[in-house]
């Protein structure tokens, strides 16, 4: 058994677990993952069920009131329909946080207490198992974990709401409960800002030291309260890997906090993983805005306190990439802003270590801040877009993460949040879920996760957006909303090329430019997902400088893969 009273930080042990062979996992850079986002309340119970069958997509469960309430979900029931997971394709488990939370909470981001699973969703034990059979399915598991905020466990005087005003300091008015926040070194008053509630999330320092609505912002101005809560906040997650073997953390809000504060928290969590014998130990972060907002939390990093070097985060979220790739699928936008978003990202990877280019990619999202209408992928969007959006991700630069649902066809959109955290299960009937492995959507995009990980080309090949031409003589970069989108990843002398038309309507015929280097006129270029042709490499004799291309012709949203012979 598991000790599960841990109420104090002085208590935890971090030495290695009598007789634990940690999980080292080091024949798999973290680049090479397809990732499956869940939220353990919405995922699936504990119960029994059985799929529901359909051809196409279905919606996911849970009316207005069920999905702003806990509705359910599971260790267990994960543990239950990992193979669900393995059969998808996907590498790796991210979970969101695991925490005992606030009562009222079902998203895990409100946390009362670090040292323990939350009752609702099982126990450590649960989270041991989880992490061992998915280990035993070459599975990583990575934890969601929150640095910047508790959860709403203490208030202001009189209970009254309080907001940022220029930094002010107020006095804490009283701990909700009297034995949490857990561990007890947490109930210290002088470890929070108490500066209320932010009003502009992109004003700082407002959007650093303020509070997350009613979530409690923690001290991070380099005070030795501030240091002192690093350290703690430092070992509770070091003890999460001891008892658990995890393989990784997401770490929340990131851009609301410091690069210094960041860099120090990864370096520590590093060392320790690699003292148990893990290596490559996955860090990757939240950050709401631009590329350059990344840069300052990313990579190796000289702090000037101590002339130390700290490597902070491996990779973030591409959430430029989120906010205009859905566009472009759908035949709404121009390839010209995802081609800019490609090159904005190789310039802001200079200074971030080796894997720059490599963000954690998607599509679908759980938290879509600032937007006034929240919608998944698939609103608006025929089954044929959903896979190509995916396929996409699963070709590009970077590791892909699926948004539980997705594979499914959920469509969710509504006002606030809850409209695209739909179940996967249905709580009011005890009999079914929808993790319907024969469905079109989930199929389609099994085989190009298996694809990917079978080519080492679209896991480590450069990227690059290809012209195209309608006679064969004139080549340029598609400019319409509706039109051929191509790129290629290339690999030693081996070139994969993607295709899609993002036109709902019209087939396209046209001419792609491929690499003239390694390619020769005469070769063949294979479909190596979709109608399975192959395609004579032509070239250009008209042009002062060769041209090697294929002719290529796709009905309306099909998306081809081809590879060079």
């Amino acid at each position: 058994m598991l000790k599960t009273e841990i109420k104090s930080i002085k208590e935890v042990d971090l030495s290695p677990k009598p007789g634990k062979k940690y999980w080292v996992n080091c024949h798999r850079e973290w680049r090479e993952e397809i990732i499956y986002f869940l939220m353990i309340d919405r995922f699936h119970d504990s119960n029994e069920r059985h799929s529901k069958n359909f051809d196409i997509r279905h919606a996911g469960f849970g009316n207005e009131n069920q999905l702003q309430k806990p509705f359910g979900g599971t260790i267990k029931g994960i543990i239950s329909n990992i193979d669900y997971i393995k059969n998808l394709g996907c590498t790796a488990l991210w979970l969101s946080p695991v925490f005992e939370n606030n009562p009222e909470s079902y998203h895990g981001y409100a946390i009362q207490n670090y040292m323990d699973v939350d009752k609702r969703w099982g126990t450590k034990e649960d989270m041991v198992e989880l992490v061992d059979k998915a280990h035993n399915l070459d599975i990583r598991v990575f934890l969601d974990i929150v640095l910047h905020h508790s959860g709403d466990n203490w208030s202001y005087p009189f209970d009254y709401d309080y907001f940022y005003a220029d930094g002010q300091r107020f006095p804490l008015g009283g701990w909700r409960d009297k034995d949490r926040p857990l561990p007890v070194e947490l109930r210290d008053e002088e470890l929070y800002n108490r500066k209320g509630q932010i009003r502009n999330f992109d004003a700082y320092p407002e959007t650093q030291e303020g509070d997350f609505f009613t979530l409690k912002t923690y001290r991070n101005d380099d005070s030795p309260a501030s240091e002192d809560l690093q350290e703690i906040l430092a070992k509770i997650h070091c003890y999460w890997i001891r008892e658990t073997d995890v393989d990784g953390f997401r770490l929340d809000a990131v851009k609301h906090m410091k690069g210094s504060d960041i860099s120090r928290f990864c370096s520590k969590i590093r060392e320790y993983a690699y003292s148990l014998g893990k290596r490559n130990f996955f860090l990757f972060g939240e950050i709401i805005g631009n590329d350059e907002m990344g840069n300052p939390y990313i990579g190796p990093k000289m702090l000037p306190e101590d002339r130390n070097v700290y490597y902070g985060l491996d990779s973030i979220l591409d959430h430029p990439l989120h906010s205009v790739l859905a566009e472009v699928i759908k035949g709404n936008s121009s390839p010209n802003r995802l081609i800019k978003r490609y090159s904005d990202l190789q310039e802001n990877a200079l200074s971030r270590g080796e894997y720059g280019e490599f963000l954690v990619t998607y599509i679908d999202d759980h938290d879509q801040v600032g937007m006034d209408f929240k919608h998944r992928f698939g609103h608006n969007a025929t089954p044929e877009q959903i896979v190509a959006g995916m396929g996409f991700l699963i070709c590009a630069l970077g590791a892909p993460c699926i948004y539980y649902g997705t594979e499914q066809g959920f469509e969710g959109n509504g006002t606030d949040d809850r409209y695209i955290r739909e179940g996967m299960f249905n709580p009011d009937d005890k009999q079914t879920n929808v993790l319907n492995q024969d469905s079109w959507i989930f199929k389609q995009i099994a085989v190009l996760a298996h694809l990917r990980k079978k080519e080492s080309i679209l896991k480590f090949g450069r990227m690059y957006f290809r012209e195209t031409s309608k006679n064969g003589l004139d080549f340029q970069f598609p400019e319409c909303e509706e039109c051929l989108l191509a790129f290629s990843r290339i690999l030693h002398e081996g070139e994969i090329l993607v295709v899609y038309n993002s036109s709902p309507k019209n087939t396209k015929e046209e001419h792609i430019a491929i690499d003239s280097i390694i390619n020769k006129e005469g070769m063949l270029m294979e479909c190596i997902y979709g109608n399975k042709k192959k395609t004579k490499i032509e070239k250009n004799r008209d042009q002062e400088a060769d041209r090697f291309f294929i002719k290529v012709k796709l009905k309306p949203m099909e998306f081809l893969i081809f590879k060079n012979k």
